[in-house]
């Protein structure tokens, strides 16, 4: 058993090369203001994310907004999280809200989603005025709809109303509940209600929806296309907010950098750990589920989205605060308990921060050095049924692999990889599976097939096993080696 997210990557056709990575806890966004009005009844909206913790709950987050909240007339909203959900949902000010919230629950972290967003409000049938599309198939059921009253003028398109990506903005002007999460191929058609096969199209081979190039769309004068190709913060060709439509319809950038673009995206998915095992481990995620803040009153571990059962794997994860008794390793299993740590069960396996031993079925067995604020590499070989960790670089026990149950005889079939502590501290793993949520010391290291940035290099090292090419935990080595 392979666990591959919802609409993962699938091979050949187009490529997406970034996505962008928005983070709540930084006020993560993106603006543009229109200098003429255009059409303000037909417009269409399109994207493609991958969800984080924040907006699962209650918390809002904007993933498009123009004009202001509350009473700005003609204001329109789109967004994740409300009230005691974390569903999808659109929003426009016509005299009060109408709020148009999917009875469809899109919760999982470990996809990425499509969606178009299709207003036209010209149109005579209220229910052809605004049109919603997930994953290339139209969405009908809605928590009581309200459709828009025939030629409403939306402020989109509109002069000097603030257009933005990752927020919203309050009645102020002030930027209000921010996105958690990944944002790919961001595209505004202006004057257009377009369906979904102008954006993506169903895989003849495996039927998942996957994305098509749209560079020959015609976007219209306040349309744009943002690809986050650069990685400069001003407000032009080389930024993140950077249009690549032609139009130069460039977006300003708030508390983003050059490390929030991410090469996680709908055509090659990457590993992030798994908010929704965080139940018993309690710990703080942010930086789209790739920053863990350990809870201190909890001895717990979470784990990754993505189990593997065979190949061999790395990743790496930075320890930038120092708990009591760090742990990093491998599990079959999530964590069923507040106490219970990493390392206690038959097929668990952490390499501990304070002695450098490993833990395993409740019992330690030396192996490495001690660890404090490190870069430690986890090499995982499913094919020989060994395991390896390496401090800043330097494989720990002259390369010899610590014998591990082969992943068919594990409780469930797979492993996954984990963080955690055992000590009711509060160590903070910055986790990379390829796709870095901080500077990297050295120049950025990809594996054997060249997907991933990392700060060591997956295929140096001596190992006791055949192989030593490592691979980064994405859907496009998934599909050539998993």
């Amino acid at each position: 058993m392979l666990i591959i997210p919802a609409n993962s990557a699938v091979s050949g056709g187009f490529d997406v090369a970034n996505s962008l990575r928005f983070n709540r806890g930084s006020s993560d966004s993106l603006s543009f203001t229109p200098d003429s009005t255009t059409n303000r009844k037909t417009f269409t909206i399109s994207f493609w994310t991958k969800i984080a913790i924040s907006n699962i709950g209650g918390s809002e987050g904007g993933v498009f907004n123009a004009g202001q909240q509350p009473n700005d007339n003609g204001w329109f909203n789109i967004q994740q999280g409300h009230t005691s959900d974390g569903d999808f949902m659109s929003q426009f000010y016509s005299g009060a809200f109408r709020n148009f919230k999917l009875t469809q629950q899109i919760r999982d972290t470990s996809a990425w989603y499509h969606f178009v967003v299709a207003m036209d409000t010209t149109q005579g049938t209220d229910t052809n005025r605004l049109k919603y599309y997930i994953n290339g198939t139209q969405v009908t059921a809605f928590s009581s709809p309200i459709y828009p009253d025939q030629n409403f003028d939306t402020k989109v398109s509109t002069n000097e109303q603030i257009q933005s990506i990752g927020s919203k903005r309050n009645g102020s002007a002030a930027l209000t509940d921010f996105f958690d999460g990944y944002l790919s191929e961001f595209i505004m058609i202006d004057g257009q209600q377009l369906a979904p096969d102008q954006f993506g199209e169903f895989d003849e081979d495996t039927g998942i929806w996957k994305p098509i190039d749209v560079s020959g769309l015609t976007f219209g004068d306040n349309g744009y296309y943002l690809e986050f190709k650069q990685s400069g913060t001003s407000q032009n060709s080389s930024g993140l907010g950077a249009d690549t439509s032609g139009n130069d319809n460039h977006f300003a950038v708030t508390n983003l950098t050059a490390v929030d673009q991410s090469i996680d995206t709908c055509t090659n998915n990457f590993c992030t750990i798994n908010n929704l095992d965080n139940f018993y481990a309690a710990a703080t995620l942010a930086e789209g589920n790739l920053k863990v803040t350990c809870n201190a009153g909890n001895t717990s571990f979470i784990t990754s989205t993505f189990g593997l059962t065979k190949g061999k794997w790395y990743w790496e994860a930075k320890l930038t605060t120092v708990g009591g008794e760090e742990a990093i390793g491998i599990t079959d299993i999530v964590s069923t308990a507040t106490d219970n740590y990493a390392g206690q069960t038959a097929n668990s396996y952490s390499f501990k921060g304070n002695n450098g031993n490993i833990r395993n079925a409740d019992e330690n067995a030396s192996y490495g050095s001690a660890y404090g604020a490190s870069v430690i590499g986890v090499y995982m070989d499913l094919d020989n049924n060994k395991l390896y960790f390496a401090i800043n670089g330097t494989i720990q026990a002259s390369g010899a692999g610590f014998d591990i149950t082969a992943a068919a005889s594990t409780t469930n079939g797979f492993y996954f990889p984990m963080v955690g502590d055992v000590d009711s501290d509060s160590p903070v793993w910055e986790v990379n599976f390829g796709n870095p949520v901080s500077a990297l010391d050295n120049a950025g290291v990809a594996d054997a097939n060249g997907y991933g940035s990392f700060e060591y290099d997956p295929s140096a090292g001596t190992f006791d096993s055949a192989s030593k090419d490592f691979l980064a935990i994405c859907t496009k080595n998934l599909a050539e080696s998993g």
